[in-house]
């Protein structure tokens, strides 16, 4: 008898409680929920450490190998992000989280692994926080090129992000230099390679590629609605409803790009710092397995 393969996928942690779709931006607000009156720190920390290997490795370096080689991988991820201990001052956290919602919601694959291309420890990459494709089928590809904010402060979080999209889709020169350095990362063994390189090619209008691509903006905030209750009840529900909806309208008075379709992701925590110390916890762990 063939034996049955497993394909059902586990259910998400970090769960969509709010989703306005219709509005402009569209917002989804998402939360981890608690478990004996605590929030899911230690969940979700160990939840994005999940996502390690597809965040920090190229496509080329996961390869086909069977699930035995995958300790190998988590520990050359760990070592990759985890190279010194000043993360309270780095990106890698919240561009892990934001690569893993992306990863829930839609279809997609990262088409850069924008760490790899770290030259050192401390030293950051330039340009777009994620850079992930879209493959439905019967579709043609479409673009991610995500920003993240993995801040403690809301109005801080969507001040920089609102700054940060008009500085990019608000001048054509750097817009176009980076889909150039784009192409020039992506790993040659990824299938959809060719394809994303011709949608971003010189000779194709901005207005062209620009059509094609999804902007998701992750704002974390430590939040009054997770501070004050200790389940996901139908009070905690509402209350969240309406901090996501005010949220997202505050966003939306912003000065934002018109011409690039924004979806704004919400992710209210409880504290930062103990999300920060779980993430590390695992890392630490990680990177000293020989």
């Amino acid at each position: 008898m063939t034996p049955s393969v497993y394909t059902h996928r586990p259910p998400p942690l970090l769960e969509v409680r709010v989703h306005l779709a219709d509005l402009v931006p569209a917002v989804r607000g998402l939360c981890t929920g608690y478990d004996r009156g605590a929030w899911r720190n230690d969940d979700l920390a160990g939840y994005l450490f999940e996502y390690l290997p597809d965040f920090a490795l190229r496509h080329g370096e996961l390869g086909p190998e069977g699930h035995e080689m995958w300790v190998a991988k988590l520990v050359e991820a760990a070592r990759t992000v985890y190279t010194t201990g000043k993360f309270q001052r780095r990106g890698e956290f919240g561009e892990l989280l934001l690569h893993a919602v992306i990863r829930e919601i839609w279809p997609s694959e990262p088409a850069v692994s924008k760490i790899y291309y770290k030259d050192g420890p401390n030293q950051t990459v330039k340009g777009f926080d994620a850079v992930h494709a879209v493959l439905a089928e019967g579709s043609p590809l479409e673009l991610l090129l995500g920003e993240v904010k993995f801040y403690r402060s809301i109005d801080k979080a969507m001040t920089d992000a609102a700054k940060e999209l008009r500085d990019h889709f608000g001048n054509d020169e750097w817009l176009r230099s980076e889909f150039v350095a784009v192409t020039r990362k992506l790993d040659h063994s990824w299938p959809h390679a060719a394809e994303l390189r011709e949608l971003l090619h010189r000779r194709r209008t901005l207005d062209e590629i620009v059509s094609r691509v999804r902007v998701p903006v992750l704002l974390t905030y430590e939040s009054a609605c997770v501070d004050g209750h200790t389940s996901c009840s139908d009070a905690y529900c509402e209350q969240l409803a309406e901090e996501i909806a005010g949220i997202r309208e505050r966003f939306s008075g912003r000065t934002l790009p018109k011409d690039v379709t924004i979806e704004l992701l919400l992710v209210p925590m409880h504290r930062k710092a103990d999300l920060i110390k779980s993430l590390e916890t695992r890392l630490r762990a990680w990177r000293l397995i020989a």
